[in-house]
């Protein structure tokens, strides 16, 4: 079926060039003979075809190579955001008991132990101003502030007079964020008062 195809479109030339009065009977098309005249026109249809596969090929590895780029640059930058997580976590307990130790001193056990706790405050401001150093910022709720599932979890419900349902009644633990992730929810506990 080529063959067929290449005889009929050599014929075609021939004619063409008799009619022009270039050759006769086979006879040389501009000092080329029409059959590697048409073999030529076969070669440079084949490297266009390859020269077009081979375009198509470095654009895409180009392609490949920009995104292989953006997603190394944006893995780098999310690693240095987001690389002392687990740190960061492990951390908040820290963080939980220095704040019980400051809320359950009385008025007299802060007079009486005043450079103890002024101790515990120092270590517990550092502590705050390391976390924010490094993009930890708390979430700290306040009750009748209303329940928000993306930072909140709800330890307990009560039915407590004079609140609406879903609003915080008390704050267990402060929720923390490491930039734009949570790092930690605030436990709080929640009003399961029904609606009158």
């Amino acid at each position: 079926m080529a063959n067929a195809k290449k005889e009929q479109k050599l014929e075609d030339l021939e004619q063409m060039a008799q009619a022009e009065g270039f050759a006769e009977d086979g006879a040389d098309l501009d000092g080329v003979p029409l059959g590697e005249s048409l073999a030529l026109e076969d070669e440079i249809a084949t490297l266009r075809a390859e020269r077009d596969d081979l375009r198509d090929r470095f654009m895409r590895a180009l392609a490949d190579a920009e995104n292989t780029r953006k997603r190394g640059e944006r893995d780098r930058r999310e690693a240095e955001m987001y690389g002392g997580t687990k740190l960061a976590r492990d951390l908040l307990p820290v963080y939980d008991n220095l704040q019980r130790a400051l809320d359950s001193m009385t008025d007299e056990q802060r007079e009486k132990d005043k450079a103890l706790i002024e101790g515990v405050e120092l270590t517990m401001r550092e502590l705050v101003n390391v976390f924010k150093k490094h993009g930890i910022e708390p979430i700290t709720p306040q009750p009748g502030d209303a329940f928000e599932p993306q930072q909140h979890q709800a330890v307990f419900e009560a039915p407590v007079p004079g609140t609406k349902a879903g609003e915080i009644i008390q704050v267990m633990s402060a929720g923390f964020m490491i930039h734009e992730r949570l790092l930690r929810p605030a436990q709080v506990g929640v009003s399961s008062m029904p609606a009158n």
